[in-house]
Order: C-alpha cells, then sequence, then structure tokens
C-alpha cells in the first residue's frame, strides 16, 4: 500500500481544488463497486487524536487526480459532513480530504470529541461517479 502522510486539523487549509456551484457530467461507475473504510472501524476510539485512515475499494482502481480512464477515481474522506450531490465538485475542506495522488491510506489529526467518517470516490475531476461511489458513515470518539 503507497503511504502518505496528512495532518488535517481542522483549522488546516487543504491544497486543491475549491467547491463551485457549477455542476459537471458525472463519469460511470459499475453498479458493483464498493469503497469501504478498513480503519478505523465504526465505534473506535482514538487516544491522542492522531490515526490512520485506510481505504479500501473493490470493482474499481485507484488513479491519481486527472487521471481519466474507465473505472478509476481517487478517494476523499468526509469528516462531520453529508455526501457531496450529484454533478457538484467534492469541495476541498477541512470537512472534505482530499487523495488525489491515489493514496489508500492517510494519517489523519481530528480534534478530540465525536466524529463521522465516510469514503467518497471522485473521478478525475472529483466529481462523484454515476452511480455514487460511497461507504456507509462511521462514528469515532477521539480523546
Amino acid at each position: 500500500m503507497r503511504r502518505a502522510i496528512l495532518l488535517a486539523a481542522f483549522t488546516a487549509t487543504l491544497a486543491g481544488t475549491t467547491s463551485t456551484m457549477s455542476t459537471f457530467a458525472a463519469t460511470p461507475a459499475p453498479k458493483d463497486a464498493e469503497v469501504y473504510i478498513i480503519w478505523p472501524h465504526n465505534g473506535a476510539v482514538i487516544n491522542g487524536g492522531k490515526f490512520w485512515v485506510r481505504m479500501g475499494l473493490r470493482n474499481m482502481g485507484v488513479a491519481p487526480k486527472g487521471v481519466e480512464m474507465p473505472n478509476v477515481g481517487h478517494h476523499h474522506v468526509l469528516v462531520d459532513t453529508e455526501l457531496t450531490p450529484a454533478g457538484e465538485q467534492i469541495p476541498s475542506d477541512r470537512n472534505h480530504l482530499h487523495f488525489g495522488a491515489g493514496e489508500t491510506e492517510a494519517r489523519v489529526e481530528l480534534p478530540p470529541g465525536k466524529h463521522t467518517l465516510q469514503l467518497l470516490l471522485g473521478d478525475h475531476n472529483h466529481i462523484p461517479h454515476d452511480p455514487p461511489v460511497y461507504s456507509k458513515k462511521i462514528s469515532i470518539t477521539v480523546k
């Protein structure tokens, strides 16, 4: 697995594209594609706030942003937020962590408290696929 370190505090400014109100044509995804969070598990208690998020994907491939190929995309971790609407770019902010280099795991830092995490696969332009490929939302507690 490729390793990348990203310390993403709520006050961090993340590089990448910003959200726009424009809509885009969605890139097709296989109906059986599945993205899932390997770690942490639902209900996990994280001590210290820094932890690895490990991301899994079935029936599609992972590619860096900008790579336009059928059946590939890159991961976005949604923190304490809802899914991006169809046809809209996934924002790049403290609630939408982008992994445009094709990472499948990353080191994340969150402040103490309860948080939700959810994965959303984006295409070469950070647009959710059609149908959207997203994980179950999990809850964690940071101490």
